[in-house]
């Protein structure tokens, strides 16, 4: 753990991926998955064709944790066309070391998240969720290989379930790379 807390704490915040265009077609895309909400209920990630998704590793206890303010206005602005799903870690730091329902009423209470929050998932490690295995591995996403390297990395997904961006935490929705990736 204190590896990835080193790695984490030296990475390039500010750090963009973007997919060439020349990429290879991936084995999966993001319907392909089914996660389970914050409330235990499975959720198939098809719902959200023919929208953009953003996806955040999300931490409660964090420098970067006010992220969910400017997330939640993003979302409230943009729901419509880009959806934003934040799926909780306490891979960076123990700093997200709530259960379920201690993670959605700190989210509900200081940021009056709406956005679909989801169950508590390892985004890095052996025991790395399976859609984050799909956003971290080359021969399946088609071209990215940049895992989470702290709490509020985004990944953006376009109408076709395909991955096209990664952004490292200090990356925010007001930032122009980012409205530029999303179309906005």
């Amino acid at each position: 753990m204190f590896k990835s807390i080193v790695k984490g704490i030296f990475a390039d915040k500010r750090e963009i991926a973007v997919a060439p265009g020349n990429a290879p077609a991936p084995s999966k895309s993001l319907y392909d998955f089914t996660v389970n909400s914050l409330d235990g209920k499975p959720v198939a990630l098809s719902g959200f064709k023919g929208k953009k998704v953003v996806i955040l590793n999300v931490a409660s206890k964090c420098g970067f944790t006010p992220q969910y303010a400017d997330w939640e206005k993003f979302y409230k602005e943009h729901g419509d066309k880009i959806v934003v799903l934040g799926f909780p870690a306490n891979n960076f730091g123990a700093q997200e070391p709530g259960s379920s329902e201690e993670i959605a009423s700190f989210c509900q209470k200081n940021y009056g998240v709406t956005f679909p929050m989801f169950e508590k998932v390892d985004v890095v490690g052996d025991n790395q969720a399976p859609l984050y295995k799909w956003l971290t591995t080359k021969s399946m996403n088609g071209w990215n290989d940049k895992a989470p390297t702290w709490n509020f990395c985004k990944y953006v997904i376009n109408e076709k379930g395909e991955l096209t961006h990664f952004f490292a935490s200090k990356v925010k929705p007001e930032d122009e790379e980012f409205k530029k990736a999303v179309g906005i």
